[in-house]
């Protein structure tokens, strides 16, 4: 009898256990918590559209600030043609100027060259005048004495005498209305020349003044042309920058929407992944170069990463050769296309012509091969990025 319930008491106990277990069986598969959400989406990928969205933020930057530059300088283009404007105004005044200064510059030219003719007319005049003087008075110095006594003697009568005295007389009088007629051409001669002189320096002041009026206004007028023609070509080219960077962040935009759409396609194959089935570590058969290959490609995405980061970028790889969705083997995961970037660039061929793995980067490798993974099931690592989520460790987060 007391057999009998003892064995009663371990069927119940069986029982109890296990409806125990199966119902946290049923919980688990309910709740189905206990995996992170597996992201397929390549690190190229997120990369090339965070670089794309930066460099069309940076061509919108210079956009706007090429196109503050265009109204500048068409501000001040408007500015130097009012100015040019105004200048012109001024050169239209300086024309009139000079053109009263040039009829003024003729006619004093004219009042020059006819006192000029007066002046050498009158020192002809002199010097007729002069020469006529030394010879009459050379004659009366050397012919008076005898003539008197000729006259005296020679007269028929006393009245006779008289009249040729008064001949004399006459001729003496005659003789010094010319010694004034030429102190007075002197004087005009002297007087011309003082008018010469005054003439000419007018002429040289209207001169003066004529070139300054000329250079007043046109030297700026070139140099405000010159300044609104080079602002003209500036706008130019600063236009065809402009629409040089429209264009850009056009390419950039469409290109922007093909990264988005890439994305999008890799996180759905993520949520598909989540899906999948896995195999088991004892599944996979290596190849004698895997474990080569896996420790340059860890000393090239985690070579300066303590070593937890290197152990987990192994185990993203092993990772991947378990899930379905990748290829299921070592060397197929690697050089799977622009899924890493050490491949796409040359780095991973390089460490492998020198075997620049270090022994970290080995130990790393075979832990994974073994099936140790630290960040779980995580096939994608990256640099954070903001509202990316993850295990971080080191430099990287793996999600």
């Amino acid at each position: 009898m007391k057999t009998q319930d003892t064995r009663c008491k371990k069927d119940n106990f069986i029982k109890s256990a296990f409806l125990k277990g199966l119902s946290a069986i049923c919980i688990a598969a309910v709740l189905g918590i206990s995996f992170p959400v597996v992201s397929f989406a390549t690190e190229e990928t997120r990369q090339q559209l965070e670089n794309a969205k930066k460099a069309k933020e940076e061509s919108k930057d210079q956009l706007n600030d090429t196109k503050e530059d265009i109204a500048e300088m068409h501000e001040e283009k408007s500015s130097l043609q009012g100015q040019l404007s105004t200048l012109n105004s001024q050169l239209n005044e300086v024309s009139d100027n000079l053109e009263n200064i040039e009829e003024q510059i003729k006619y004093k030219e004219l009042e020059v060259e006819n006192t000029q003719i007066e002046l050498e007319a009158a020192r002809a005049q002199e010097e007729e005048q002069y020469a006529s003087m030394k010879k009459r008075i050379q004659f009366m110095y050397e012919k008076q004495n005898n003539m008197v006594l000729g006259m005296f003697f020679g007269s028929g009568s006393f009245a006779d005498f008289l009249n040729q005295s008064n001949y004399i007389e006459e001729l003496t009088a005659y003789d010094r209305k010319m010694f004034n007629e030429y102190i007075e051409t002197r004087k005009l001669i002297e007087e011309k020349e003082a008018t010469l002189k005054v003439e000419m320096d007018n002429l040289e002041e209207f001169r003066i003044k004529q070139q300054a009026e000329q250079s007043r206004v046109s030297g700026l007028v070139d140099q405000t042309s010159g300044s609104i023609k080079q602002y003209s070509n500036d706008i130019s080219d600063a236009e065809a920058k402009a629409q040089e960077l429209e264009d850009q962040i056009k390419a950039q935009e469409a290109d922007i929407k093909k990264l988005e759409a890439k994305l999008a396609e890799e996180i759905r194959l993520s949520k598909l992944a989540k899906a999948s089935t896995w195999r088991n570590i004892s599944e996979v058969t290596f190849a004698d170069g895997d474990r080569t290959l896996l420790a340059n490609l860890i000393y090239c995405e985690a070579g300066s990463e303590p070593y937890e980061g290197k152990v987990a970028v192994g185990a993203v790889v092993i990772n991947r050769v378990l899930s379905s969705v990748y290829p299921d083997t070592v060397v197929g995961v690697i050089y799977q296309n622009k899924q890493f970037s050490p491949v796409a660039s040359g780095r991973l061929a390089l460490a492998l012509a020198e075997n620049r793995a270090t022994s970290a980067c080995y130990q790393a490798a075979d832990e994974a091969m073994k099936g140790y993974s630290n960040v779980g099931n995580c096939v994608y690592f990256r640099t954070p990025v903001p509202g990316l989520t993850g295990i971080n460790i080191g430099g990287h987060v793996f999600y």
